[in-house]
C-alpha cells in the first residue's frame, strides 16, 4: 500500500481525521462495485437500504472477504491506528470492522441527518458528480451574500452553535478524500442537483480497544 496522507480536524468538538484513499484502493473498490451493480442477484443479497435512513437510490454492503483482500481493511486499520495515536498518545491493539457498505446518491436524493454504531466511522468518496448544481436563488451564490452551495456536501454535526464554537463542518466531496470520526457523531449529505452522475460513497462502522474508548470507565 501506498504512503497515506493524514490531516487532523479540530473545527467541532471531536477530533475528525481526513485520510487520503490509495488509487489503488479506490480501483478495486469501484471495479468491485460495479460488478455487484451489475449482478442483481448479489446485490439483492447484500441491499442495506431497508436498514439506514438514506433517501437514495442504492446502499449496499462491502462482503468480508473483499474487504480484506482489497486492502481496505488494512487501510482503515492503519489511520484508526496513527489517529488514535496522535490524538491520544494510546496504542490501538483491536480493529473490528462490523460492516462497511457503498452509498448511491443521484440527483435530488438525500441523506438526513443520522449516527452510526460501533465505536469508530467514517465515509469517503469514491465518485463525485462534475457538477452538484448551484444555488436556485442566484444572488446567494454572489459576491456581496457568498453563500456557499450545500449540493452534494457532507454535514458533520456536534451540538449547538455558541461563541467561538461552531456546530457544523460542511465538506465538499472529493474523490479519494475520507473522513474518520466517532460513531455518535451526526451527519447528513445534502441533495444535488442539475446532474444525472452518480455520488458515490462509502462508511463502515469498526470497534476497537474499550480501553481507549470508553474513557469513562478507563482513564
Amino acid at each position: 500500500m501506498s504512503q497515506i496522507k493524514f490531516n487532523l480536524i479540530h473545527s467541532l468538538g471531536p477530533s475528525i481525521l481526513k485520510a487520503e484513499i490509495p488509487k489503488e484502493i479506490i480501483d478495486k473498490l469501484n471495479k468491485y462495485i460495479d460488478q455487484t451493480i451489475k449482478d442483481r442477484e448479489k446485490s439483492s443479497k447484500l441491499d442495506h437500504g431497508t436498514a439506514l435512513v438514506g433517501d437514495v437510490t442504492q446502499e449496499f454492503y462491502l462482503e468480508p472477504e473483499f474487504i480484506q483482500s482489497s486492502g481496505w481493511l488494512a487501510f482503515l486499520g492503519t489511520c484508526t491506528k496513527k489517529w488514535i495515536e496522535i490524538e491520544m498518545q494510546k496504542t490501538m491493539t483491536k480493529f473490528n470492522v462490523q460492516s462497511s457498505w457503498v452509498v448511491r446518491q443521484f440527483e435530488n436524493e438525500n441523506n438526513p441527518t443520522h449516527w452510526h454504531g460501533g465505536h469508530i466511522s467514517g465515509a469517503g468518496f469514491l465518485k463525485v458528480p462534475s457538477s452538484l448544481g448551484s444555488h436556485t436563488q442566484k444572488t446567494k451564490s454572489s459576491a456581496e451574500k457568498k453563500i456557499h452551495y450545500r449540493g452534494g456536501q457532507l454535514q458533520l454535526i456536534h451540538g449547538a452553535k455558541m461563541f467561538m464554537s461552531p456546530s457544523t463542518l460542511n465538506i465538499d466531496p472529493k474523490v479519494g478524500d475520507m473522513y474518520f470520526f466517532p460513531n455518535y457523531m451526526m451527519h447528513c449529505v445534502f441533495p444535488f442537483k442539475n446532474s444525472k452522475e452518480e455520488r458515490r460513497s462509502i462508511s463502515f462502522n469498526a470497534l476497537i480497544d474499550e480501553e481507549i474508548y470508553n474513557v469513562y470507565e478507563h482513564n
